[in-house]
């Protein structure tokens, strides 16, 4: 049994892992931190008290609980501080929550390291989302005009998503970079557009009713290839987070995408 301690417990996505850390065999819960603290978990998801408090101190929790991982569904502007305190902690933090820049994560790798405790970063944990960033590569190959769609709920926090720069990241490697669209066009309105990664559009929707959503659109001679993946509801995370906290222990420094622990 893995014993896993899940931050950021009361929010949606913090709920799901719950949930599925529970039902998990071979996943044991030992411990659950939320700004909210003070309720059962059990009571939290409508199954009944089972005994595993909410509690408000995550340094504290770790001590206590002693996990061997830590998932972390929190806010941007905590993740940091959440992942080098696990870390301290001798913890195996599994990050779902998205907007750590290039230097935090180049932060993280050192400390994991440092401490001889592996680290796992996923902008996405739907199964579905990895395969589309993966065709997506492999399509730019033959197709480098691309622009790329991403639509989520409208209490997101950060624009673009992880997924869609990571989606970026991942087609540049194959493509050079090259500014898209007429030479001289002009926006009438700052930033229609989109964002600009190595000449590709990056264009961010935010509105209620949108979960996980996104599309990436190639464009060629007479033709346009559209891969898009759609996630419903928050379950459709937990197949890879699950995956996540089972190899997390196993890897070694830093592990960003879930396409490094599929086979």
């Amino acid at each position: 049994m893995i014993k896993v301690l899940v931050n950021g417990a009361c929010g949606r996505m913090g709920q799901a892992v719950l949930a599925a850390v529970l039902d998990d065999e071979e996943l044991e819960l030992v411990g659950a931190v939320d700004v909210r603290g003070g309720t059962d978990v059990g009571e939290l998801l409508g199954r009944g008290a089972n005994g595993i408090i909410v509690e408000s101190d995550l340094a504290a929790a770790l001590d206590g609980k002693r996990p061997e991982v830590m998932v972390d569904f929190t806010c941007p502007d905590v993740v940091f501080d959440n992942v080098m305190t696990a870390l301290k902690h001798k913890v195996s933090p599994v990050v779902g929550t998205t907007g750590l820049s290039e230097d935090a994560k180049a932060q993280i790798r050192k400390e994991s390291e440092t401490q001889g405790v592996p680290a796992f970063i996923a902008p996405n944990f739907a199964i579905g989302a990895v395969l589309m960033m993966l065709m997506a590569r492999q399509a730019a190959k033959y197709m480098p005009e691309v622009e790329i769609i991403e639509l989520h709920h409208d209490k997101k926090l950060d624009a673009p998503s992880g997924t869609a720069v990571q989606t970026a990241a991942m087609i540049a490697e194959v493509r050079k970079a090259h500014r898209q669209g007429h030479p001289e066009e002009s926006e009438k309105l700052t930033g229609s557009r989109g964002a600009d990664y190595e000449g590709m559009h990056i264009h961010s929707v935010r509105l209620p009713g949108y979960v996980a959503h996104q599309e990436v659109i190639f464009g060629g001679l007479g033709q346009t290839l559209t891969i898009r993946h759609d996630s419903m509801n928050r379950e459709s995370f937990m197949p890879g987070v699950v995956l996540a906290c089972k190899r997390v222990t196993g890897l070694k420094g830093l592990t960003v995408g879930l396409d490094q622990l599929l086979d």
